[in-house]
């Protein structure tokens, strides 16, 4: 039913409602219009800035300054295309948000010892003195432009008053140590880059399922990820009504809220075993009766690497180009080492990867390995997508290019209805933000490598840790991150790995100067030495884009102040401006401009974007005006098929070679060149932390087949994102707590096994820590995996767990997790975790 329809239902029955409690016994009762909660209220608009990809609009009700109630968009037939933006939960729960009573209300100076929540308050210009004097000290260090670093936070996805503020500042000072990849999808970014010369979300648009005959999901979950009433969820619901019988597989650990009866059926599988799963799946697709005349001529002339002789014929262009780094590749690539041979057991190989080999390994059977394997060669238009939890594992580049390859091997690449396996292509409106200028600093680390630099720094170079824009592969890094801007940001600790390791980093590390701007009192807020309290988005003006997973429909939000700030909060453009001006750059950080001129030139940039002609309403002539207005939107008519230029235009790739790289030349000389900890050298180190040029299923660390660490943690655990949270944003707001239990999901039969009933307490550890959890009884798990969302907040009690570690009585999963970059992108692996359990 369209909602449309359903609210006018809704309506009626309201009203029959109505009369029958006025005056059941009278066909002619008055019916009294409904009246709003309060009168003579103000209306704004603002916009929920989390980072779930959707950023949508949210409509502020105020009376007397105070915020009475929020709704969100409805001002248009809701009709697909230019429809309506429905928040979430999230986005309506914003008024306790704001009032939150962890607020921060004024600067803090930490007092005690780090991570104790012992301050002082100060003043802004106490807080800003200290701040600008230790960053100068840090600045006048040798290398000190290196030893900066503002760690990555997207807890609020501003366009002027961002955390992008700050490395305006910086820029305007020498500069900070750059990071590039997130903790998302690092590993996809680099095996989609490795694969097709993309970028891991240029996948066919959703819209386009409305022409496939055949869906396999892996790890894909928009319902939950994705719930916004214009984001890719939504979406997908809108393709699955229009190509109503499209059968649908969907492979995770979790029977999620994508499913709940759209899937056509649901394979549980063990986390990390998916390239397993992909390569026997590949096995029957190359054995397929369809395969030499449908797949393989479109392989052949398509890519590199499945066979020996395409792997020959790339050398031997690499060697005659001229081009001083594909020589350097030809030099290492070895065509023994070809796709073909190693699925099927031949050559250097000698084991094939059979459905039955693959059965042990994934719990999903060989029968049902088959049967996806015939639906993909059989399909016309057969739709791939991997959600991005399959990359966050031990050696998600693995399985990730092992579950492109499935795409590769059925030829029909280009083909409406087809897609790649990547995340699907979305566009967006575009919006200015404020220039942050150009850092002088070249180097960069891995996002998520930044604890580790607060002890190495200095010694990490590109070939130990990846270390991008040196010399070379071993000049070092050459500073240690001495100095942390922490804005809008849980990755300081909540959302990185190994939280109380990252603990005690900060506890002993005796020259770093942590600075937390951030509304709430987070877990890492407690761990800095100066606190800035940031104003809310509903204190703010702003100007706001649909962010990256909005779906079909751009907007953007004019956004405007429905409260004045509250407290001694300001914002982070007026943070940064302080600082700068206790370190003298304040003229060219304001560059003449006030905010109100600011946010008018941010809005004529926007305006003229061509990107943006065609917005509904027209945009008027000021940003004041646009603000009464509120919000804008436009279909952005997304119709992309991946890699439709490739296969049907010829416009060659961005890899190596041009084309589809089965193998990766790349890859082959970063496993000839980088250090791995698992490797011929180094064949005791860490399992599963190697590279290979062709997708290799790989046994790693914790995972389900890591017999050492099987005997004393013997429980798989599913990290997710809950309906209640993004990542651990609105994690302190107690309706939403109500609302989506922070509860671990055990199959029965592993509560039968394990002694465990619904509203159980239990201990989960391993050698990293403890979470006090309650127990959920569900066959909506896999058996042998528990399942708990991520983001839950730190919080140590006063009891030592099993393995000495304090218990974490709020649950966060990263108590559990490790700190162990991936292989090559040096990414978060946080979701391969195995643990064992007690009951309390």
């Amino acid at each position: 039913m369209e909602r449309r329809s359903f609210l006018k239902m809704s309506a009626a029955l309201g009203c029959a409602a109505t009369v029958t409690g006025c005056n059941s016994s009278s066909d002619d009762a008055n019916v009294i219009p409904p009246q709003p909660p309060v009168k003579d209220e103000v209306v704004n608009w603002s916009s929920c800035l989390v980072n779930c990809g959707s950023n949508c609009p949210i409509k502020v009700f105020t009376k007397d300054g105070i915020v009475t109630r929020v709704e969100t968009d409805h001002e248009v037939e809701d009709n697909y295309g230019l429809h309506q933006v429905r928040a979430c939960a999230r986005g309506r729960s914003l008024r306790q948000r704001n009032y939150a009573v962890d607020r921060l209300k004024t600067p803090m100076k930490r007092v005690g010892e780090r991570g104790k929540a012992e301050f002082v308050p100060i003043s802004w210009d106490e807080a800003t003195s200290i701040i600008a004097e230790k960053l100068s000290a840090v600045y006048a260090q040798e290398n000190g432009a290196k030893s900066v670093f503002r760690s990555y936070g997207s807890g609020a996805y501003y366009g002027f008053a961002s955390n992008a503020c700050f490395n305006r500042l910086f820029n305007l000072n020498g500069g900070c140590l750059n990071a590039y990849g997130n903790y998302s999808w690092a590993q996809q970014m680099e095996a989609a880059k490795h694969t097709f010369g993309t970028g891991s979300t240029a996948g066919s648009s959703t819209i386009t399922i409305e022409d496939s005959d055949f869906f396999l999901g892996v790890a894909y979950n928009p319902s939950e990820i994705r719930q916004s009433g214009s984001g890719e969820g939504y979406d997908y619901l809108q393709a699955l009504q229009r190509n109503n019988g499209l059968e649908v597989v969907m492979i995770d650990p979790r029977y999620t809220d994508s499913m709940l009866g759209k899937e056509s059926s649901w394979l549980p599988i063990r986390p990390g075993t998916d390239a397993a799963f992909a390569e026997a799946v590949a096995y029957e697709m190359i054995n397929h009766a369809n395969f030499a005349a449908q797949s393989l001529p479109f392989v052949l002339e398509n890519s590199v690497g499945f066979t020996k002789q395409s792997i020959e014929d790339q050398i031997a262009i690499f060697a005659a180009s001229g081009d001083a780094t594909k020589q350097e590749y030809a030099k290492v690539m070895n065509s023994d080492d070809n796709y073909q041979d190693y699925i099927l057991g031949q050559g250097i190989y000698t084991d094939a990867k059979t459905p039955e080999w693959a059965e042990s390994i994934c719990g999903i059977s060989a029968d049902k390995i088959r049967y996806i394997a015939d639906k993909l060669m059989t399909a016309n238009a057969p739709y791939i997508v991997i959600g991005a939890g399959v990359n966050r594992q031990a050696n998600g580049e693995q399985s990730m290019r092992a579950l492109y390859m499935l795409s590769v091997l059925t030829g029909k690449l280009g083909t409406r209805g087809a897609s790649n396996g990547e995340l699907p292509y979305m566009s967006s409106m575009s919006r200015a933000g404020i220039p942050t200028g150009s850092n002088p600093v070249k180097e960069s680390i891995s996002f998520f490598t930044w604890s580790e630099a607060i002890l190495n720094g200095e010694t990490m170079t590109a070939r130990s840790h990846g270390v991008r824009g040196t010399d070379g592969l071993d000049t070092p890094l050459g500073a240690n991150i001495k100095f942390i801007l922490s804005a809008s940001d849980s990755s300081l600790l909540n959302q990185h790995a190994e939280i109380n390791n990252t603990a005690e980093i900060f506890r002993t590390a005796e020259d770093l100067f942590i600075v937390s701007c951030d509304c709430w009192m987070t877990p890492g807020a407690k761990f800095a030495d100066i606190i800035l309290p940031d104003t809310s988005w509903l204190e703010s003006n702003d100007l706001v884009n649909d962010s990256y997973a909005s779906g079909s429909l751009g907007y953007l939000t004019a956004m405007s102040s429905s409260v004045e700030t509250m407290w001694d909060c300001k914002s982070m453009y007026e943070a940064a401006a302080m600082i700068a001006d206790k370190m003298g750059v304040g003229a060219g950080f304001r560059d003449g401009k006030n905010e109100d001129e600011w946010l008018e030139q941010l809005y004529q940039s926007t305006k003229a974007n061509s990107n943006n002609i065609g917005v509904s309403p027209a945009f008027p002539a000021t940003y004041k005006e646009a603000q009464k207005i509120g919000f804008f939107r436009k279909n952005m008519n997304d119709n992309h098929v991946a890699l439709q230029s490739f296969v049907k235009e010829g416009k060659a790739l961005s890899t190596p070679s041009g084309k589809i790289e089965i193998y990766s030349a790349e890859l082959a000389w970063r496993a000839a060149n980088w250090d791995q900890e698992n490797s011929a050298q180094n064949p005791t180190g860490v399992k599963g932390d190697t590279i290979t040029a062709i997708p290799q299923y790989t046994v790693t660390w914790h995972g389900y087949e890591d017999e050492d660490a099987k005997a004393d943690y013997p429980i798989q655990l599913a990290g997710y994102h809950t309906k209640g949270r993004t990542h651990s944003s609105y994690h302190n707001v107690p309706w939403l707590r109500e609302a989506v239990e922070d509860a671990v999901w055990v199959n029965p039969m592993d509560g039968a096994k394990h002694g465990l009933s619904s509203g159980d307490k239990i201990e989960m550890y391993n050698e990293r820590g403890s979470v006090e959890v309650t127990v959920r009884i569900t066959p909506r798990v896999a058996p042998g995996v528990f399942a708990l969302g991520q983001g839950a907040w730190y919080n140590p009690g006063n009891k030592r767990g099993s393995t000495g570690h304090i218990v974490d009585e709020g649950g966060a999963i990263n108590s559990l997790t490790r700190y162990q970059p991936s292989p090559v992108a040096k990414g978060n692996p946080q979701h391969t975790i195995r643990v064992a359990i007690k009951k309390i």
